[in-house]
């Protein structure tokens, strides 16, 4: 999932070092791809620190609703589905339409998340500014990073640009798309195919919202569970 979707779990939580937690696998991936880290495997390092057992327990989340949700009926279904919508696309392009179908269901269910006023992105980057630092710099550094400077240069534009809040429109994020398959592939899409793609993802999103939420209060229920 993306970084509303599982803010959507933590939107009442007063603790932002678990919401900045629950995104930090993701940022990381995002600021440096090659960074793989596994924290939840020597806890013993970050219990002692209320701080940084936050950190953990926000990580442990992420990991959690994505083991979940990947493995779901949901997901399964609905990236078949997009994936027949953003096939005729892909004609010319090097983009797997199995990825594109992947990542646009996560970018779509943070756009009905927005649209219909079930989280506040303003009140997401207000928890991330709360985070001091340096104590996520020694999260990192028990985590085993070495050099966490190109990290923080990210977060500081994660944060300053408030990209996340262009995700109330849907045709950003088609662009969004663009921009994280031009991770991948140098020309991943044609002005044109942009559009096709906004188009396809419009009607995607008329079956799309009338059951996503089920997948949101199962995977809640998993997570009291656990």
């Amino acid at each position: 999932m993306n970084f509303l979707s599982h803010f959507y779990f933590e939107k009442d939580n007063p603790d932002p070092y678990q919401v900045m937690g629950t995104v930090l696998p993701d940022l990381i991936k995002n600021a440096a791809k090659d960074w793989n880290f596994y924290p939840q495997k020597k806890e013993a390092l970050f219990e002692d620190d209320p701080f940084l057992n936050s950190l953990l327990i926000g990580w442990k989340k992420h990991l959690e609703v994505d083991r979940f949700f990947h493995s779901s009926t949901f997901f399964l279904e609905e990236t078949a589905q997009l994936k027949k919508l953003v096939v005729p696309i892909l004609e010319d392009s090097p983009v797997r339409p199995s990825f594109l179908a992947h990542i646009g269901l996560e970018l779509m269910l943070d756009h009905l998340l927005v649209e219909q006023n079930l989280i506040n992105i303003t009140s997401f980057y207000d928890q991330l500014a709360r985070v001091n630092d340096q104590i996520l710099h020694t999260f990192l550094q028990k985590a085993g990073a070495e050099d966490s400077a190109h990290f923080f240069r990210f977060l500081e534009s994660f944060k300053s640009s408030r990209y996340l809040l262009s995700y109330q429109k849907i045709e950003n994020i088609s662009y969004a798309l663009q921009r994280i398959c031009m991770r991948l592939w140098t020309h991943p899409f044609s002005e044109d195919s942009i559009g096709q793609l906004t188009h396809q993802l419009s009607s995607y999103k008329l079956t799309l919202e009338k059951n996503y939420l089920n997948i949101f209060r199962e995977m809640a229920l998993n997570l009291k569970s656990n």
